[in-house]
């Protein structure tokens, strides 16, 4: 992808991407290898280093999420697309399998019912599991029972992002780094973009449509083009998960990713396991005011006694500080479950402009699924 130090582009071009994360580049390679003349604008000196930086790189099965929901659909298809594109480029991945685990029989009716909602979902071949299997299976894990779920994994999540870019570059797509979107007004059938790249003088583009996909800025783009929360029927919350590392004493304690049964805000503590074998710890829930990447290293004790649930040989010393990300959530606290949100004119009233709302967890998973559907909307 041909990258300018400015935001200029001339009038060919036909879509504005705005957000170079994990999902803005998807866009990217999907729109530009059917044909598009794409532009890209992202506010940050490189791609992915936002939200797509700062996870734990799973691939997730599609497991818990109503049927139906955009987040269910899109992440059953993006998974399929994931694996393929990974085998395809030799993005560095492994299949290596997801464990829910319910910690006493109270819980197990619980599992029972993920269980269930997972299989009409379409998340792949599960199986429930019962103490002993479990225990033959992962021997340091403590649990009554544990659905098993082959099809879960995890991905280089960089790798992935370069892999988008080479794809879009390789259709003519072209990157504006350090570019930040000052304005967005329809002029016309098509949408005028004012942008302003390092110091210099603002740009305006016209395009005939733009993808707001700027993560944790995308409202800030919405409220551009005068599209007030209240508007988009949405508000969103910024919910800080702090991740720990594992001592290396532990590497090997387990082969599969480890997850509680989920709570009320996200997934629960979990561990997961890097491409090299190391472990990690979370993340947790806490909603912010601000974006913040700082870790609370009074934390330290409750992400062990989280983890010690299923894993009791872990100390309090065997976790270090990691790294903390910040989800777009379109719930707060008190509240389960919102959808992604992908809306058109249809439901905001301007054409030609795509708002990709609160995508979170599985956005990376869902990535390319999530750019086909946004091209369908678009009828390209």
């Amino acid at each position: 992808m041909a990258t300018v130090n400015s935001a200029r582009a001339d009038d060919s071009v036909e879509t504005v991407i705005i957000g170079a994360g994990v999902v803005g580049l998807a866009c990217a390679a999907v729109f530009a290898r059917r044909g598009q003349r794409v532009l890209v604008l992202e506010k940050h000196g490189r791609v992915g280093d936002e939200t797509s930086s700062r996870n734990s790189g799973v691939i997730h099965a599609g497991l818990y999420y109503p049927q139906g929901a955009l987040k269910t659909t899109l992440c059953v298809r993006g998974r399929e697309l994931l694996y393929a594109r990974a085998a395809r480029q030799g993005i560095p991945h492994r299949k290596l399998g997801k464990l829910i685990v319910a910690v006493d029989a109270a819980e197990s009716s619980t599992l029972e019912a993920l269980a269930a909602r997972a299989r009409e979902n379409g998340a792949g071949a599960l199986r429930m599991l019962e103490s002993a299997e479990l225990h033959a299976l992962e021997p340091r894990v403590r649990a009554s029972a544990a659905l098993l779920s082959p099809e879960s994994g995890i991905i280089d999540a960089h790798a992935l992002v370069q892999a988008y870019l080479a794809e879009a570059k390789g259709h003519g797509a072209t990157l504006a780094l350090r570019t930040t979107v000052e304005g967005l007004e329809p002029v016309g059938e098509r949408l005028r973009v004012v942008a302003r790249t390092a110091n210099a003088e603002p740009d305006a583009i016209v395009a005939e449509r733009v993808i707001n996909a700027a993560g944790l800025g995308a409202f800030d783009i919405a409220r551009l083009a005068g599209l007030a929360s209240s508007r988009l029927g949405v508000a969103q919350h910024l919910c800080k998960g702090d991740y720990w590392k594992l001592t290396p004493r532990l590497r090997g304690v387990v082969s599969h990713l480890l997850y509680p049964l989920p709570v009320r805000a996200g997934l629960g503590v979990h561990l997961t396991l890097d491409l090299d074998g190391s472990l990690r710890a979370g993340p947790d829930t806490e909603y912010v005011s601000a974006a913040r990447y700082d870790i609370d290293e009074t934390k330290r004790v409750a992400f062990a006694e989280a983890v010690r649930r299923y894993l009791p040989e872990l100390r309090d010393d065997d976790l270090t500080p990691d790294f903390a990300g910040i989800r777009p959530k379109l719930h707060g606290p008190e509240t389960t479950f919102h959808d992604f949100v992908i809306a058109d004119a249809a439901q905001h009233g301007v054409p030609g402009l795509y708002n990709l709302l609160g995508i979170e967890s599985p956005g990376l998973t869902a990535s390319e699924a999530i750019a086909e559907h946004v091209a369908g909307l678009a009828g390209v």
